[in-house]
């Protein structure tokens, strides 16, 4: 491993991507590819995931490098790093927020938000980029749902979010194969078996059974053992066995009759004699 030797300075430096407005790469990238957007403000992320639990880049609309601000876009600039700088440090597992700006690629402003992991002490300084290229990615799920959770943070302030968590893959419930439940009693078994023969598995005992029914033949139950008292019934019992005690009458007295006043008789004149 050899140290890379500095190269000598270049007399002309090379012109930075977006030097001309018609060229830049950044005024004519649509809002649909931004997860948070206003009347003068972005924000995007990568299009993938990476070994960082975030990293998003802050735009503004006009075609601005940074020192070239007008007052009221410089002041938005300090509220909406410390709006964002928020939401990020906000995320699970994320210990500090990494604001950057470079700007030797391209001349539209763009400032980078870089989240360390909690924990990962290797990884604190300015080497934080690099480490980004190095970790394994983070799942695509969570990297989603970060992103989801920034554009509804910033949301709140106004703007519009465009970015949406991942979607829950949901299974029907005909996927599911339910067990099929097993006999080990013998005899539960034989009783399966009989139940099974009895039932009409085709056609043809369906119509067996309801010609049959059609026939006419009545199946009559054996009367039963245990004599039934018929209320009210005028037929005549037979005779009481010799053990057998006196059923008390169920027939009411007749009530006595009012007694009727005899009409009173006038008494008769004597006739003279």
């Amino acid at each position: 491993m050899r140290v890379k030797k500095l190269a000598p300075p270049v007399e002309v430096e090379p012109p930075r991507s977006g030097e001309d407005a018609s060229d830049c790469v950044a005024c004519g990238t649509h809002d649909d590819a931004y997860i948070w957007v206003s009347e003068r403000w972005r924000v995007r992320a990568m299009d993938r995931p990476t070994g960082l639990p975030m990293v998003l880049i802050l735009e503004c609309r006009s075609h601005f490098d940074i020192g070239d601000l007008t007052n009221m876009l410089a002041a938005e600039l300090g509220v909406m790093t410390v709006r964002l700088e928020r939401a990020i440090r906000s995320l699970d597992g994320v210990a500090r927020v990494h604001v950057n700006r470079w700007g030797d690629g391209s001349a539209h402003l763009h400032m980078w938000f870089l989240a360390r992991p909690y924990g990962r002490l290797q990884l604190r300084g300015t080497f934080l980029s690099l480490w980004d290229d190095l970790l394994p990615v983070i799942p695509e799920s969570q990297w989603r749902e970060n992103l989801a959770h920034v554009a509804a943070w910033l949301a709140d302030f106004g703007g519009k979010a465009n970015a949406e968590p991942a979607h829950i893959q949901w299974e029907s419930a005909g996927t599911f194969a339910a067990p099929t439940p097993t006999s080990t009693n013998p005899a539960a078994a034989q009783d399966t078996d009989a139940d099974e023969n009895r039932r009409p598995k085709t056609l043809g005992d369906i119509e067996a059974a309801s010609a049959a029914a059609d026939s006419g033949v009545r199946v009559t139950e054996s009367p039963s053992d245990t004599p039934q008292t018929v209320v009210g019934s005028t037929l005549p019992q037979g005779d009481p066995a010799p053990d057998a005690e006196p059923e008390p009458h169920s027939r009411t007295a007749p009530l006595p009759e009012a007694p009727t006043a005899a009409a009173p008789q006038s008494p008769t004149n004597p006739q003279p004699a």
